[in-house]
């Protein structure tokens, strides 16, 4: 199945922490480009370049997700390019705001990954520019018994029915597997499912503040953004490049 279509379900109406990025963008100065890690079909990237921002670029490594960028985005000043975070060079521009939306972080392997990711966003960001990163620190807490169970995500796209119901996740000592389960649905009424799994390595605020300051990367503050039904809520980490 598409990761474009199962990534527009799941991904595509979230829109809690769609105000920071927005108030961070209009901060910038004209003719300073932004730049979303792991930007997927282009929700964060598309968005912000359709609010007016001068370049955005999103960079994903699924050729698919790309090039469902490239479709949606054309000539509104949105754009992707295929990266991987952990080794990305755009030295032709300044970039004053660097983004990293719903843990992205955290589904590096290791802390080498983060560095080296971390080492990036402190090279292509100008002198001052700053960079956003939204990560887990708690899980909330197992719903009570008996309470409603949570609802799931859903789309229909010409007929098909797809839908991505999230489940308990399980907790490990360094990290945490969500879990979804995903049915489609045919035109005819037939069912097919499959469990989905996304694995996000535990860190707080303070180890990747001290992670940062290692690559030239100072911590500037902290933002919260809340959780909703669907999606768990997040600690936006704030830093900026040293002058």
């Amino acid at each position: 199945m598409s990761e474009v279509i199962w990534h527009d379900v799941e991904c595509g109406g979230y829109r809690a922490d769609m105000p920071l990025w927005e108030e961070l963008a209009d901060g910038l100065d004209e003719e300073v480009g932004i730049i979303e890690l792991g930007c997927g079909t282009g929700r964060v990237t598309l968005h912000l370049a359709d609010r007016g921002a001068w370049l955005v670029i999103g960079l994903e490594r699924d050729r698919e997700l790309v090039e469902a960028v490239w479709e949606r985005g054309s000539g509104n000043g949105g754009d992707a390019e295929l990266l991987d975070v952990r080794e990305f060079n755009l030295p032709s521009m300044p970039f004053g705001l660097i983004l990293a939306p719903m843990q992205l972080i955290q589904m590096l392997e290791s802390q080498g990954d983060r560095i080296r990711c971390l080492s990036c966003v402190a090279a292509n960001l100008m002198p001052g520019g700053r960079a956003a990163f939204a990560i887990v620190e708690e899980l909330p807490p197992v719903a009570p018994e008996g309470s409603a169970p949570p609802l799931p995500d859903v789309q229909e796209i010409e007929g098909w029915i797809y839908s991505s119901l999230p489940l308990e996740p399980t907790v490990y000592s360094d990290s945490v597997v969500l879990r979804r389960l995903r049915q489609t649905v045919t035109p005819k009424g037939h069912l097919s499912e499959e469990p989905n799994e996304v694995e996000l390595q535990l860190i707080t605020a303070e180890e990747l503040e001290r992670e940062a300051a290692e690559v030239g990367l100072r911590p500037i503050g902290r933002r919260q953004i809340p959780a909703t039904e669907s999606h768990v809520g997040s600690t936006v980490v704030l830093l900026e490049r040293e002058p």
